[in-house]
């Protein structure tokens, strides 16, 4: 493979001889039309031999001259610049995102070179909140996978043990179940954010009943908020026709109403209203549970993060990340009121139709 050169030392001639030549040739160029058209009224053969030397020695001095200004403009006005640029490349290249590369002008006298720094400049700070964002994620990502297979290590050690009672042995043969599913899921929505953010995924939508997927949804909690004596409360329409990915939907509802029902103490509430405006339908999932604070707000769609602590083991902070993606795809918005203590409300708005919205604003 050949070798990349050494931008500190590829430094340009400080007296290019190419131009030098040029200049000369104009010069004599220039000097000899001007001669051909003077010959009538000056008589050459009178010019002595000292005033040809003279002549050319000025030649030679005005050409060394505007070579010499020539090359200092254009180190200046370029070859500066494209060096200072070259070399914080060569510092990002080698994995430096803390580079910053000045203007030369002000904005109000930028030239090409300064919007390309500008841009660069751009480029890098982007580069390097990806690079901390991968960063985090991989700590996260190794953090979530590491939990539950400690889990199932240790019980699987005591499944090893002797004497050990048949509802022993079912109490941790169920822990490692159960730790094994939460990775599972850990590794499905870890594929499914990363399937959507790239783009792998596109909605397919189509035109159905938003109240028929709504009240599906709710049901499948009904075992966990009878068990917690949850009061859950649903206002829907008769109908409400959409159009829109179905499947992809369905992991927002699913979502949100989990957490619901998740950060809801027992004998509390869950609402589930939805209701037209316009072109557009509303979805709200409302609880009083425990709340969040202005920095839970904050940080509530960010991957693996997870407000409540206590409640971190019955997830892994990515279904708020999923559902936000998919109504950005979706060409919907969700937005989140919440007061400590007292419960939170998550509250959708979806278009009608998805063509309408999603025309000229693909992601």
């Amino acid at each position: 493979m050949r070798k990349r050169p050494d931008v500190r030392r590829m430094r340009a001639k400080y007296f290019p001889v190419t131009i030098f030549i040029l200049t000369l040739a104009v010069m004599v160029i220039m000097t000899t039309i001007q001669n051909f058209l003077l010959r009538a009224h000056i008589d050459y053969d009178s010019i002595s031999p000292r005033s040809v030397i003279i002549m050319v020695t000025f030649w030679l001095l005005i050409s060394a001259a505007f070579t010499v200004f020539t090359r200092r403009q254009i180190k200046k006005s370029y070859d500066g610049p494209m060096q200072r640029l070259a070399k914080a490349t060569e510092a990002v290249a080698s994995g430096d995102f803390s580079v910053y590369v000045r203007p030369l002008h002000t904005k109000d006298k930028a030239d090409y070179l300064d919007f390309m720094t500008e841009d660069f400049n751009k480029m890098v700070a982007e580069l390097g909140s990806i690079e901390t964002l991968k960063t985090e994620f991989f700590s996260n990502v190794s953090h979530e996978i590491k939990t539950p297979l400690s889990v199932v290590q240790s019980y699987a050690e005591l499944l090893q043990s002797d004497g050990l009672t048949d509802e022993k042995r079912k109490e941790y043969a169920a822990a490692v179940l159960a730790s094994g599913k939460k990775l599972s899921g850990l590794i499905t929505n870890i594929l499914k954010l990363s399937r959507l953010e790239q783009q792998k995924i596109r909605p397919a939508p189509q035109c159905y009943d938003l109240c028929a997927q709504l009240s599906e949804c709710a049901l499948q909690f009904e075992d966990i908020w009878e068990e917690k004596g949850i009061n859950f409360e649903a206002d829907l329409e008769d109908r409400a026709l959409i159009t829109a990915d179905e499947s992809l939907l369905e992991i927002v509802w699913n979502n949100l109403l989990s957490n619901a029902i998740k950060f809801t103490e027992k004998g509390g509430s869950v609402s589930l209203a939805q209701s037209s405006a316009d072109d557009e339908f509303i979805v709200s999932v409302s609880d009083t549970g425990c709340g969040m604070d202005e920095t839970a707000l904050k940080h509530i769609f960010d991957k693996f993060y997870q407000g409540d602590t206590s409640h971190a083991t019955e997830g892994n902070g990515l279904g708020l990340a999923l559902s936000l993606r998919v109504l950005q795809l979706s060409g919907g918005t969700v937005t989140v009121k919440s007061v400590p203590g007292e419960g939170s409300e998550f509250t959708v708005r979806l278009p009608v139709e998805y063509e309408k919205s999603e025309r000229g604003k693909e992601l």
